[in-house]
Formats: C-alpha cells, sequence, structure tokens
C-alpha cells in the first residue's frame, strides 16, 4: 500500500471505536502480576480456544505481513508463544477440527465413509468417530461448564457431532452454503454483479445461498465475525459466574465468499470497477483477469483485517472483564487459500503451497510464560488437546495422540520430538523436513521437491534432479508416518 494506518486510526476506521483502541490496555505486563489470580497450582484455569477458518499466515502482521492491517492478532501475539511453522495434521475443515476436538491424527483416512446427505467430501470428511473421547468430554468430566459458538455451519449439520461434551452450542446463522433463507428470492440481476465468466456452476449456487442468507445486512454488527466474537464475548459474561470454564470461539472468515463492510476492502482496493469476485472456483486462476485477482486478493485481505477488529473487541470484553488474568487462550487457523500464488485459486487438492498449508498458532499463559517468544516446533491441529489437558492438569486419554506444547511455555522441549513433518489432503500428501519440502498424491506419483532453506515460496520443483530424495522421503516420512501403504478410495 502506498499509505501507512497507525493502529488506533485504522481500528477508528474501521468502527471499532476508543474500545479497539484499548485492546489488552490494561493486560500488557504478564508476569508476576497474574499469580495471584490463579488458583494454587494453576491447575483450574478456564480456557478460551479460538479457531479461525482459513487464515493465511503470511497475511498476518506478527509473522511478518507489512501491508494488511491485524493490529489485534499482532497484540495478541506480542504477550503469546508463537509458532513459526505450525502445519495442520490434515485438512480442509471438519478434517482439522476433528483432530483439534480429539487430539487424534485424521490422516491417513483409514477406514473412512463418506457422509450420506453431504454434498462436499474430501476424503476424511467425516463426523468424529465413535469411541473418540472430545476434549470438551474430558474437560466436562472434571468440572468444567463448556461453551461453544461458532459460524461453521459444517458444524451443526444433523449428521455432525461437534456439539458433543459442551454445555451450550450456539449456532450463527448464515454462512456459505447454509440453507438459512430461501435462495429463490435473489434475483439472477443481483446474482450477476458476483459472477465472473469462468465461474463454474457451484460457485452460481453458492453465491445465491449467500446473497438471500445476507439480505438484511445494513450495519457491522450484521456481519459474521461481529456476531461470532460479539456473541462470544456476551457469552464471557455468563461464563465468569461458571469457572473454570471452556470457550470455543470457531470464526468461518476469512472463509469465502468475502463480502466484509465496504471501508475494509478499501483499505486495499478502492478503484475497481466490475463484478466482485467473492467466491473462487477451486481451479486454476487463468479464468481470472488481472484485474479480478487484484481484487479477489484485495476481499481477503479486507475480511481479514474485519475479523480482526471484531477479535479485538472480544479481547477487550474478555480484559474488561478480567477474565484474561486466568484463563489460557489458543488461537490458531486449520489452513490457507489460494490466491493465484501458483496459478491456483480457492483450495484445490494438489495445490499445498504456503498459501494453503501454512496457518498460525500462538499460545497466550495468563502468567506470561512464553510471552515473547518463537518456536520452530512442527506445532498442529491434533496438539491443541493434549495441550490443554496438560495445562489444567488433567490426565491426558491414551487415544490422543497429539504432543503436549506446555513444555515449550518454559522453554522446554516437548516428549515427542518432530525432525519433520506430513500432512493430508484428499488425495493429496505433503512432507518437510529443515531442508526439503515434498507434495503429490497418495500414491508417490505426480511428487513435487522443493528446497525450503533456498527456495522457501516453492517456486523452482527440483523432484526431476532428485528423485532419490523424493522417494526418500515419501518412503521414510509420508509412509512411515501413515504406518503403511495409504488408502484409495474411488
Amino acid at each position: 500500500m502506498d499509505r501507512t494506518i497507525t493502529r488506533k486510526s485504522f481500528l477508528k476506521a474501521a468502527g471499532a471505536g476508543a474500545a479497539g483502541a484499548a485492546l489488552f490496555g490494561s493486560s500488557v505486563a504478564a508476569g508476576a502480576r497474574y499469580k495471584s489470580y490463579l488458583p494454587e497450582g494453576g491447575s483450574r484455569m478456564n480456557v478460551i480456544l479460538v479457531i479461525i477458518d482459513s487464515l493465511r499466515r503470511d497475511h498476518v502482521g506478527a509473522y511478518g505481513n507489512r501491508w494488511i492491517k491485524t493490529p489485534n492478532l499482532d497484540a495478541l501475539a506480542k504477550e503469546s508463544l508463537v509458532f513459526s511453522r505450525p502445519y495442520p495434521e490434515s485438512l480442509p475443515t471438519i478434517c482439522a477440527r476433528r483432530a483439534i476436538h480429539t487430539g487424534t491424527r485424521t490422516w491417513p483416512f483409514r477406514d473412512w465413509h463418506p457422509v450420506r446427505g453431504e454434498g462436499y467430501m474430501p476424503w476424511g470428511w467425516e463426523p468424529i468417530p465413535d469411541g473418540q473421547t472430545t476434549l470438551a468430554e474430558v474437560l466436562k468430566q472434571n468440572g468444567f461448564v463448556n461453551a461453544l459458538i461458532s459460524d461453521t455451519d459444517h458444524l451443526f449439520k444433523p449428521f455432525y457431532n461437534f456439539h458433543q461434551g459442551f454445555d451450550v452450542f450456539e449456532w450463527v446463522r448464515g454462512q456459505e452454503k447454509d440453507r438459512y433463507k430461501p435462495a429463490w428470492t435473489v434475483s439472477r440481476q443481483e446474482m450477476s454483479k458476483y459472477l465472473l465468466k469462468g465461474n463454474k456452476f457451484r460457485v452460481h449456487d453458492t453465491i445465491q445461498q449467500f446473497l438471500a442468507n445476507t439480505a438484511a445486512h445494513r450495519d457491522e454488527t450484521d456481519w459474521f465475525a461481529a456476531k461470532v466474537f460479539g456473541g462470544a464475548a456476551d457469552l464471557l459474561e455468563g461464563l465468569r459466574e461458571k469457572q473454570p470454564f471452556f470457550l470455543v470461539v470457531d470464526n468461518y472468515d476469512p472463509h469465502e465468499p468475502w463480502a466484509p463492510p465496504k471501508e475494509y476492502v478499501d483499505l486495499y482496493d478502492d478503484s475497481y470497477h466490475g463484478p466482485e469476485p467473492i467466491e473462487p472456483d477451486y481451479a486454476p486462476s487463468d479464468y481470472l483477469t488481472e484485474a479480478e485477482l487484484k481484487r479477489m486478493r484485495a476481499l481477503y485481505s479486507g475480511e481479514t483485517s474485519h475479523v480482526d477488529r471484531w477479535l479485538g473487541h472480544f479481547l477487550n470484553k474478555a480484559d474488561d472483564l478480567g477474565v484474561l488474568d486466568n484463563s489460557l487462550l489458543i488461537l490458531l487457523s486449520d489452513h490457507g487459500h489460494c490466491l493465484g500464488e501458483h496459478g491456483y485459486v480457492g483450495k484445490p487438492y494438489n495445490a499445498l503451497y504456503p498459501e494453503l498449508t501454512d496457518t498460525v498458532f500462538l499460545i497466550r499463559h495468563p502468567e506470561g510464560r512464553g510471552r515473547g517468544r518463537k518456536s520452530d516446533y512442527y506445532a498442529s491441529t491434533h496438539d491443541v488437546a493434549p495441550t490443554i489437558l496438560s495445562a489444567v492438569d488433567v490426565a491426558v486419554p491414551g487415544q490422543m495422540q497429539g504432543t503436549d506444547l506446555s513444555p515449550i511455555l518454559e522453554g522446554r522441549e516437548p516428549k515427542q520430538k518432530r525432525d519433520h513433518f506430513t500432512l493430508g489432503y484428499d488425495a493429496y500428501v505433503w512432507a518437510r523436513d529443515e531442508r526439503y519440502l515434498i507434495h503429490g498424491r497418495y500414491d508417490g506419483t505426480q511428487m513435487q521437491l522443493y528446497d525450503v532453506k533456498e527456495d522457501p515460496e516453492q517456486r523452482h520443483n527440483l523432484a526431476g534432479r532428485h528423485p532419490d530424495i523424493v522417494r526418500r522421503m515419501f518412503h521414510d516420512y509420508v509412509l512411515k508416518d501413515a504406518g503403511g501403504p495409504l488408502p484409495h478410495y474411488a
């Protein structure tokens, strides 16, 4: 951008006002101050878990971005342990959340059965399997009051069970393809404002439903991030009387469709004329003109800043209520989103590049443990549950395969060493170590190889020059972590 905006002026322009500008005003000095608020031994802290869908690591100031405005995420990062290279153990939405809620790896998707009635079914996309204990259930058995608020509509479909273990679960209606309002009320003329020449029919259907769902939106408080984080702030009023509590705030934006209030988009592009590319095809980006692709990036960036503003509202409320003084707060994203960097937009299965795989992961301890530190440990989604349970001194069930990350808060190493990491997305796999990264199909074909030290943006595929490295990483990392050959689903 050719202009600079201070954090205070940005929040004011975005409508946050004095409350937003006061973020963390009374809780910056982490340290001994917090100890007097914790129960003896710190064993019954509250837990706040914030999940932000589709948030790219490279779009957050705390991770090095210099042009996208995320002042509240940046402020939170300063008070947190920041993981510099977290990755989901699997993706997308439902797969990542299964890992978060159960502490168990979803990949390599063995014994996966598509859900009847579901329209989107990448491998591994299914409810929490019977017999897997959830984080919420364990905490409930140990005296926690649990609440979930989310606009991620997949969680609340009749054939899913992500609400188990929660005393309160609130569904903010209307996101994406949620059959909330009658889609036929939106005319083709209205839809034409958001359709591009190359859009497939799936995009038409999503846009029509989304426009119907949001037709009554008038001011910023009607938008989804405002309702989710605003609703979470309201829940805190009652939860502080029921401590210890476990609150999950699962925010779907900046997932597409991208339609934030205009002032957020104008931060990144205020000169575009044409149909708004709010919903991408999951496909090569060559159906977009340069202007449309630039606008798509501006819409996503505006959505990110909009989410950040309402995250700030929630954090301010938690601070004002004194809740942050005795609450462990973990914030992470489930995956990113392609915006044309490698010739793709959306989340195509084969596009396992940094824009899709690189996520955000922060842990804020009320005593300031780990504050201001960075860790290059390969933190992941299935580490969330064992980390939380260990931090509140609750035994971790044996099913949970993730790593307890809490020793890192003390400057120590976790018990589980990770010299590499692997993940899966439908029929595609990904693996990396300190030097190299591969991704390709589950059977070892179509593999790409990158030197992440010399080429972190993954521009130069070395697979043809070093097939031996590809074979070694596929066998020693992918197949070994998977426990043998990967399953195939037609």
